[in-house]
């Protein structure tokens, strides 16, 4: 994902009121690591609402099950997160992994508490801790 694919779909999230955190190589960047990420990882909070404006945001992007054989229907809607948990996407803008629980008590409701509101390309984000980060890391 480009620069401006972070900033797009981190505009987006914001937009439309999306309840998530930020982990992955992208938190780490905003916590100084100088490793490059490519893609997007984020803890999303499970209700219905949040899942509504998920979809909102990543409809645009014609979201599909990243490794997925071409032509496997798929429909990334309220149902389909309701149904599921961690979705490893591929988009018109790039790789965005949304989970719903990662390794260590990664929900979001676990991970609220260990989180720090920064900005990013722009854009104020919810990003997990560092500590927690690298706890999370270790667990994966």
């Amino acid at each position: 994902m480009t620069e401006h694919g972070f900033h797009e779909l981190l505009a987006a999230l914001q937009q439309h009121g999306v309840e998530y955190i930020l982990i992955g190589g992208l938190a780490g960047m905003a916590h100084g690591s100088a490793r490059a990420t490519l893609d997007v990882a984020i803890v999303y909070r499970r209700s219905r609402a949040n899942h509504e404006r998920l979809v909102a945001v990543f409809e645009p992007y014609s979201p599909y099950l990243r490794g997925a054989p071409p032509g496997l229907p798929f429909r990334f809607d309220g149902q389909t997160l309701a149904s599921g948990l961690n979705f490893t996407l591929t988009t018109i803008i790039g790789d965005i992994d949304v989970l719903g629980e990662v390794p260590g008590n990664g929900t979001w409701e676990a991970l609220i508490h260990d989180s720090e509101i920064m900005t990013i390309f722009g854009i104020e984000t919810r990003v997990v801790s560092l500590p927690r980060l690298i706890q999370l890391k270790r667990a994966a």
